[in-house]
């Protein structure tokens, strides 16, 4: 991993139009016929649980959690995770899960779900659901919805649709 003057921080309302700017690059317009933005569009962002990577003044980075319900169970869905596509594979996208998790986890959140590859996530405790255990109010390829437990055994009696919660 090549040392970059990194500094992470906790997202602030200054930080939204850089952001918005970042995913319109890296995600393109597509990005909001996906099913986990329609989710996240029902109910703002945790700020306090997101997070921000910058390299001297320019933004490079950020990893967003909403809170969620799967079934009744509280949890947080994770993403979008973003990183300037020529800052890719230095190691910014898993400082900001490794911030962003341990937030959570110290903010007594106990479960993370999200859409992404397993490939990538698994490194950070994430697991593919059980399919059909876990739905979303649209498609999503089953192995791409994966979860994490920030506490132990706290998805095992879990089960129900991702839904929006304030």
């Amino acid at each position: 991993m090549t040392e970059l003057p990194l500094s992470i921080a906790v997202e602030t309302a200054a930080d939204d139009h850089d952001i918005d700017k970042l995913h319109e690059r890296t995600f393109g317009p597509g990005r909001f016929a996906r099913t986990a933005f329609r989710i996240r569009e029902q109910t703002p962002h945790e700020r306090a649980l997101s997070f921000t990577a910058r390299v001297g003044n320019m933004l490079v980075g950020s990893v967003r959690l909403t809170r969620v319900r799967v079934g009744s169970t509280p949890a947080l869905l994770l993403g979008p995770l973003t990183v300037e596509p020529p800052f890719q594979s230095v190691g910014i996208g898993a400082r900001l899960m490794d911030v962003a998790l341990k937030a959570a986890q110290e903010s007594g959140h106990r479960l993370v779900v999200l859409v992404g590859d397993e490939p990538y996530y698994a490194r950070f405790g994430f697991k593919r659901v059980p399919v059909g255990r876990v739905t979303l109010p649209g498609p999503v390829d089953p192995a791409r919805l994966l979860v994490a437990e920030l506490a132990e055994g706290a998805f095992a009696d879990v089960a129900g649709m991702v839904t929006a919660r304030s």
